[in-house]
């Protein structure tokens, strides 16, 4: 199987493409190999595909050109090979509600398509992402436990997302690869620190952890090496508000340094701080900024989910 017929077996089995639908396909010029291939794939299943390239943008979270909002509003089903992430931008979130089914692709690499979570059976990831994602829904807390640090985060009211790289039905959205079951914690209810040593947003894999303070769900102290990296999380209130949970399940995820990846994959949880509300929060931020912690011990209320990383569920 050549690269372009890979690329129709995902479009098939992920986005569901037909013959005949409308198709974009949003990329920068960093990974704009990879948009044309996604195009010419599209193009050979007979979707009438439109390819849009921009400039990289910043940082993940930054609302895209109007370009890019056209497109995504004017389509069946999208895909979105980027250096950052338009995952919780408005111009994603307008696009599902007009019934596009978008998946986003921040960071992916040649090497991605081929290898890793993209390998996945994507039935048994689907399974074990909508198992956590109803216990989240069920949880009113969630207690982290790392490294002598302890994070609690108040899910009352709150209700868990799937992200299973299946994405049959008008408005579906998510990551590809995917493979994660997450929620947006209540914005002033998280408080303790806690030790991200996996990777960080568009940082990369980290040399040596990362140490955060959250108090009444706001980002109070940074602490390592890296931490003079994560300014943009000091801009603002809103950027500085711990707004998601995320639970790895895809068990062909690699650690990367590409976040894309990296919190889908087993024995890792998540947090992030910045824009939630395209999932169920009320935080609107200029960023959305995940760190990934490496073999936690995690609670959902009462139940133990993760010791040291290994899933007891």
């Amino acid at each position: 199987m050549n690269r372009i017929e890979l690329l129709q077996s995902v479009l098939r089995s992920s986005l569901h493409l037909k013959k005949g639908e409308r198709f974009a396909v949003i990329t920068d010029t960093n990974k704009l190999d990879i948009g044309r291939d996604f195009h010419c794939a599209a193009e050979a299943l007979g979707a009438h595909s439109t390819l849009v390239c921009i400039e990289p943008m910043q940082v993940s979270g930054e609302e895209p050109p109007q370009i890019v909002c056209d497109a995504l509003m004017q389509s069946d089903a999208a895909v979105c090979p980027m250096s950052v992430s338009i995952t919780h931008t408005n111009a994603r979130l307008q696009a599902s509600a007009n019934g596009c089914r978008v998946a986003t692709m921040p960071g992916i690499t040649d090497e991605m398509l081929l290898t890793g979570a993209m390998t996945a059976d994507y039935e048994q990831v689907e399974q074990f992402t909508l198992r956590l994602t109803e216990m989240l829904s069920r949880a009113d807390s969630a207690t982290i436990q790392k490294d002598g640090h302890t994070l609690t985060l108040d899910l009352k009211g709150r209700r868990g997302v799937a992200s299973t790289g299946v994405f049959r039905h008008k408005g579906n959205s998510g990551n590809l690869p995917s493979g994660e079951a997450y929620i947006a914690p209540i914005e002033n209810g998280s408080n303790g620190s806690v030790v991200v040593d996996g990777s960080f947003g568009d940082i990369g894999l980290l040399g040596s952890p990362i140490q955060l303070t959250v108090r009444d769900g706001k980002l109070v102290d940074i602490q390592g090496q890296d931490a003079d990296k994560l300014s943009v999380l000091r801009e603002s209130e809103a950027n500085a508000t711990l707004c998601e949970l995320g639970i790895g399940a895809n068990y062909a995820a690699r650690l990367r340094g590409i976040l894309l990846e990296d919190e889908k994959a087993y024995h890792t949880i998540h947090v992030a701080f910045g824009t939630n509300d395209d999932f169920g929060g009320t935080n609107k931020a200029t960023c959305h900024m995940d760190g990934i912690i490496k073999n936690p011990t995690l609670y959902l209320d009462d139940v133990l989910v993760m010791r040291d990383g290994e899933y007891l569920i």
